[in-house]
């Protein structure tokens, strides 16, 4: 009996050290997981102010390019069921294209909806930010459930309440150790955001003086 005891008690220290490491070493993953089962949600708290603006603009584009079409085969008499379809399916395709993603964010989370449906992440889990140059330059978050968004760093500079969003769930990513990449974008962003908030000011206040001058 009493050479079996330390053996038992080894047994037990081991497994409690398997038990331990299993806990805290993957973490991380059952974070995840239990983030993919509780996804983002709850009462949008932002939107871009300038979506409806840019959505009508490319509907009227769109449109107006189909009409144009018509009309030039009404006036030449080519106008036909199979070329009507043609002009409008053009006029789709450019709406299509034109038509902003459409950004709206809330407590810990922010979305995108385009065409194909909306992509979310959470903003408090943030694993990961990133900047995509390109022909039009992007920004890429992820999260610890595997969620992934795109979307244009101009509309957090005209949109204040987004970037304050995005921002204070970066904050609390950070803070829980899971944000390890992104400082340098986000950095970037936000002050490429105060200085266009000090111009804006700054042109409020002339606009105002003026006519003191």
């Amino acid at each position: 009996m009493g050479r079996r005891q330390p053996s038992r008690v080894r047994a037990g220290g081991h497994g409690h050290g398997q038990r331990h490491g299993h806990r805290y070493g993957h973490g991380h993953e059952a974070h995840a997981r239990r983030t993919r089962t509780h996804p983002p949600g709850g009462r949008a708290l932002a939107h871009d102010r300038n979506w409806r603006r840019e959505a009508r603009a490319a509907w009227y584009c769109g449109t107006a390019l189909a009409g144009v079409l018509v009309l030039a085969d009404l006036a030449r008499g080519g106008l036909n069921g199979p070329r009507a379809a043609c002009w409008a399916g053009l006029g789709a395709l450019l709406v299509a294209v034109l038509l902003p993603h459409r950004v709206t964010a809330g407590d810990g989370w922010l979305a995108v909806r385009g065409l194909l449906g909306e992509k979310r992440v959470r903003t408090d889990l943030l694993t990961r930010v990133r900047r995509a140059d390109g022909m039009t330059p992007r920004l890429v978050l992820r999260d610890a459930g595997g969620g992934r968004v795109e979307l244009d760093p101009q509309v957090l500079v005209a949109n204040p309440m987004l970037w304050h969003r995005l921002d204070a769930g970066a904050r609390r990513s950070r803070e829980s150790g899971l944000l390890r990449e992104g400082a340098a974008p986000l950095t970037e962003l936000a002050e490429r955001i105060d200085g266009e908030g000090a111009r804006r000011l700054l042109d409020s206040c002339k606009l105002s003086g003026a006519p003191g001058d």
